[in-house]
């Protein structure tokens, strides 16, 4: 725990001028206010500062719209995406009449589900391990309105610049440097195939200075410049936070070199897609309870469980998980998707894997590979919480692993297995039919649940009303 006195004494270390406090709305964008630092002292703390919670997504009404910011001093770090020495507070979101928790905030959300996780007796820890994947394009543009609707995006790395005239952009050297990287083939290839190293690296140090410990970076598979760091686990709260920061500083990073990174699932046709593999497991009084060196994969039947309630629910926790019309443009076969709902150590085409680099006790857990970066990690991770605790309380059996290649299943076996939702209003369908598991506890609220499927629903239907380039291509002469 993190003291005021100890964060004062950061403030002054640092030289520390400006406060600035960071607030997640419903839907995971994060928006700050900033103060000077003679305000940050034990009447900040322990009041909070007001804000207008109306004009965040998802929150109040304009007739109610005061709330209050509560920092949380166990998330003080210094914010070096600004030119003035900065320290940033993650925030809680208070009623100012109660001072109780605001159930539509995400972090309490969070919280709650850490919670009531202790009461269950099942687990008193729950940790997470997000990989978040995202591109970094050289130039994007995009534009929608009623007589037009287009996107452009371009990368140095890409495979579709073999040809292009590069004299001008290169200066003195020779033009094009050739060394694209070919669509499917940019799985942790060397420079000069891999031009954004050194970047990632600045990344993965910035990730580390605020307390983002991280394990390995590397390029991804697509072309054009997709990319993965991936941080050490963490408690539920706090590895939110964590994927909070991460998606901050790769964008600002981007830009600082000129760049723009983007954690849109699918924004390139005919190449793989960004995820968010999510990697679980649950300990109790400082013991993994995941691992049985007897099961299969090493995996506790209460691990095969906590499986079963993922994919019984994998369809509602997806509307948390993968929120967006365009998280369904990933969840296609063929892409390294995981679309099947089958469970496998290794098998990346199942929805979820076991990892089998380590046999350890410590190292035993379960990913999640149908999310992506577009979740609100609060949420996102809280769902699969709750259906994994639903799971094991109910006992419900996940059935047998699937340890074969299930895109070369023959048809009608193929077929038997389920898969995820084939778009956004199929997963909200779900969700309305399928969230009592998320009410437990009181975790979350009915009113949330309501207010999320209200903005998505509304959300897929502009989507759905919009021509797209590729329908003139198709239908304007037909």
């Amino acid at each position: 725990m993190t003291t005021l006195q100890e964060a004062l004494e950061l403030v002054r270390a640092k030289g520390v001028t400006k406060i600035d406090l960071k607030v997640a709305d419903l839907f995971g964008r994060w928006q700050h206010f900033t103060l000077p630092a003679h305000r940050f002292d034990a009447d900040l703390i322990a009041d909070g500062s007001g804000f207008d919670g109306s004009s965040l997504r998802g929150f109040q009404q304009i007739h109610e719209s005061d709330m209050l910011l509560m920092p949380d001093l166990d998330t003080a770090a210094i914010d070096t995406v600004y030119s003035s020495p900065t320290l940033s507070l993650i925030c809680d979101v208070a009623d100012p009449l109660t001072r109780q928790r605001y159930s539509r905030d995400p972090r309490a959300i969070a919280k709650k589900a850490e919670e009531y996780l202790k009461t269950t007796g099942i687990a008193d820890t729950s940790y997470f391990g997000p990989e978040l994947e995202f591109f970094i394009f050289d130039d994007v543009r995009f534009q929608q309105g009623q007589n037009t609707a287009y996107y452009f995006v371009e990368s140095g790395e890409a495979a579709w610049n073999t040809g292009r005239d590069e004299t001008a952009m290169n200066g003195a050297r020779s033009g094009n440097l050739a060394f694209k990287i070919p669509g499917k083939e940019g799985y942790a290839p060397v420079p000069p195939f891999d031009t954004l190293t050194e970047i990632r690296n600045e990344m993965m140090d910035e990730l580390e200075a605020v307390g983002a410990p991280m394990e390995i970076h590397h390029h991804e598979v697509a072309t054009a410049g997709q990319s993965e760091l991936a941080m050490l686990f963490g408690t539920l709260t706090q590895q939110a936070d964590r994927a909070q920061w991460y998606k901050y500083i790769v964008r600002n990073v981007a830009r600082k070199h000129g760049k723009v990174a983007t954690f849109m699932p699918k924004p390139l046709y005919g190449d793989n897609g960004t995820g968010m593999h999510v990697h679980q497991s649950l300990w109790k009084n400082g013991e993994p309870i995941f691992y049985d060196s007897n099961g299969y994969a090493g995996l506790s039947q209460i691990a095969r469980w906590y499986i079963g309630g993922l994919l019984r629910h994998a369809h509602a926790i997806l509307a948390f998980a993968a929120p967006t019309t365009n998280s369904y443009k990933r969840l296609v076969p063929h892409y390294e998707a995981p679309v099947n709902l089958a469970y496998s150590m290794r098998n990346r085409s199942a929805s979820i894997r076991i990892p089998t680099y380590s046999m350890s006790a410590k190292a035993k857990r379960l990913e999640f590979r149908p999310a992506d970066a577009t979740a609100n990690p609060y949420l996102a991770f809280t769902a699969l919480l709750m259906a994994g605790l639903d799971g094991i309380q109910k006992q419900i059996d996940p059935g047998d692993p699937l340890d074969r290649n299930i895109y070369d299943l023959p048809a009608e076996e193929a077929a038997k297995i389920p898969t995820v939702p084939g778009s956004l209003e199929q997963a909200l369908d779900a969700l309305e039919k399928d969230h009592d598991f998320l009410l437990q506890g009181g975790v979350f609220t009915q009113d949330v649940i309501d207010t999320w499927l209200e903005w998505k629903r509304a959300e897929a239907q502009e989507v759905r009303l919009r021509p797209t380039p590729y329908e003139y291509e198709l239908y304007f002469s037909g």
